[in-house]
């Protein structure tokens, strides 16, 4: 009974960190086919999200079938509950790198705006959170996980000057509402991601020191 528990959870590892690396590499792609206006690799982008919709359905049935044959505890059983809720956060995350390649065609005759709008600078910040959240889990790092929260912040701020950079040049030049509103949806897209990254972040650290630190600011705990 404990190696086929252990090959069990040695399977669901392995399709996690799958899952993570295949969101990742779709996040990064969506951000090179922005810059670079890529409509195929836009294409490429939404045919792999079938893929991660595979791979939640599998890690959601695993984790539900490990919960019920072998009762896990302590350890083990935080580990597939932070499984079950990185899923979670890792299916939305490609949902947005999907959701930025809708942006790419819209704002392809628009760089000069894309550029100024400072969108770019907001998206390595979210990007780069992502990857340490999921650097953070598959390597049980609890240290880099509790540093996501600072970052966050940054992208907040950002996702702000951003929305009232837009509101003045859609005041100034009416011609821009357009293309502005698709940046403003971007920027929340953005804003999510970094939202859904410290999420991992903060289930990580549940994982690895079984301390539960989600809301502990809005609760006003230290």
């Amino acid at each position: 009974m404990q190696k086929h528990f252990e090959t069990e959870l040695e399977s669901l590892k392995v399709n996690i960190t799958k899952m993570a690396s295949l969101v990742e590499e779709m996040v990064e792609n969506s951000f090179f086919a922005l810059k670079n206006s890529d409509l195929e690799l836009c294409k490429k982008i939404k045919a792999r999200d079938r893929e991660i919709d595979a791979y939640d359905n599998l890690i959601k049935t695993q984790c539900e079938n490990i919960l019920a044959l072998f009762q896990p505890f302590a350890v083990d059983l935080r580990f597939i509950l932070t499984a079950l809720m990185v899923n979670n956060q890792l299916e939305r995350c490609g949902d947005i790198a999907v959701n930025i390649t809708q942006r790419v065609k819209p704002l392809i005759n628009y760089k000069e705006l894309v550029e100024e709008s400072k969108i770019f600078e907001m998206g390595e910040i979210a990007q780069k959170m992502f990857k340490d959240a999921i650097d953070s889990f598959i390597n049980r790092d609890a240290k880099l996980a509790e540093l996501l929260g600072e970052q966050d912040n940054v992208v907040d701020d950002f996702n702000k000057k951003i929305f009232r950079f837009l509101i003045e040049k859609m005041k100034a030049q009416p011609d821009l509402i357009e293309p502005a509103s698709h940046l403003m949806i971007l920027s929340r897209h953005i804003e999510r991601l970094a939202d859904h990254s410290t999420n991992i972040a903060e289930n990580v650290v549940f994982m690895v020191n079984a301390e539960i630190i989600s809301h502990k600011h809005k609760l006003g705990l230290k």
